[in-house]
């Protein structure tokens, strides 16, 4: 599997309880070009959390299929990438040198990695070495407390990242501060491998804007494909709204597939789902979701989302 930059890809980024299997395979419907795994501890990979393994697994449409790991222990990294080269079924492997929440940096990893740019090098050569898939790449922010995005690039692209991601923001910015375009912008400009744009994309608008102002290979969406997995479509084939039948089969399916994967456990887990689908202008969304947040019976659930999207109409 070869990654065609010649024209702008599509990623969707990985969000922590967000962006498991069953998002992902709705969202890969709606044309996005690369998914990303939740982001996975290489320490639990390295020492057999099976919570942990089931997290690698993906859908047969997501090709190519990006696993993203946090460390920095080179040996544990070793060990990670060694578990996932044994899956036939991953093309990259990521590393996430992003992540602002304090349990990640305390560990060394995520942003943590940007105070220690010898050490971040070094966990990328590891994944480089050791890794038999095409592709290895990194996510990033601009910096920790203070911007240094060109060195944080530079550096990734000699430890051997084939490409990489930026966060617009630096990890004290965490994700309010405005989205600094021009640092993106900047990056693009100085490395020779591929640069793909993240941070605060969220309509086919701003995508279209952010393409042309920073010159990026592709770009990233997160928590804009939340509650709006068609938001790919939007961009790719420049469509401003979408039908409510259109949402109401996307909810349903993705209900399922819910269901499929975690068990009548998923009826749980997707309450935090519907609260983002149900914010498109419904009538009574309030009332809607404080009745499904009493119920875990799988079948009642279902009757009571299709009544929701099925008899309602957007304000």
């Amino acid at each position: 599997m070869t990654l065609d930059f010649s024209k702008p890809l599509y990623f969707l980024a990985p969000l922590a309880g967000l962006t498991d299997l069953p998002f992902r395979s709705v969202v890969k419907k709606f044309g996005v070009d690369v998914t990303v795994s939740e982001m996975i501890s290489s320490n639990a990979l390295a020492y057999g959390s099976i919570k942990t393994k089931k997290m690698l697994e993906k859908s047969s449409l997501e090709t190519p299929y990006s696993i993203q790991i946090a460390g920095s222990n080179e040996d544990i990294i070793k060990r990670a990438v060694d578990i996932i080269n044994a899956r036939d079924d991953v093309d990259i492997i990521d590393l996430n040198c992003g992540c602002p929440v304090p349990k990640v940096v305390n560990n060394l990893q995520g942003s943590a990695l940007l105070t220690d740019l010898k050490k971040m090098g070094k966990a990328i050569e590891t994944i480089k070495k050791y890794s038999n898939k095409r592709y290895t790449s990194v996510k990033i922010r601009l910096g920790f407390a203070e911007k240094n995005h060109i060195e944080i690039a530079k550096v990734c692209q000699e430890s051997g990242a084939d490409f990489i991601a930026v966060h617009g923001r630096t990890r004290s910015g965490k994700f309010k501060t405005p989205v600094d375009y021009d640092a993106i912008a900047e990056i693009k400009n100085t490395l020779k491998i591929p640069v793909i744009a993240n941070g605060d994309i969220d309509s086919k608008d701003k995508a279209k804007w952010v393409l042309k102002h920073t010159n990026c290979d592709g770009i990233m969406i997160g928590r804009a494909a939340v509650g709006a997995p068609w938001i790919f479509k939007q961009i790719k084939d420049d469509i401003d709204k979408v039908t409510p039948n259109l949402i109401k089969d996307v909810v349903i399916e993705h209900f399922e597939q819910m269901l499929n994967f975690y068990g009548d456990y998923g009826v749980i887990l997707f309450r935090k789902h519907l609260h983002t689908y149900s914010k498109h202008g419904y009538k009574g969304a309030s009332e809607f979701r404080d009745k499904i947040n009493r119920e875990s019976d799988p079948k009642i659930a279902k009757e009571i989302i299709e009544d929701f999207f099925k008899n309602n109409k957007l304000s």
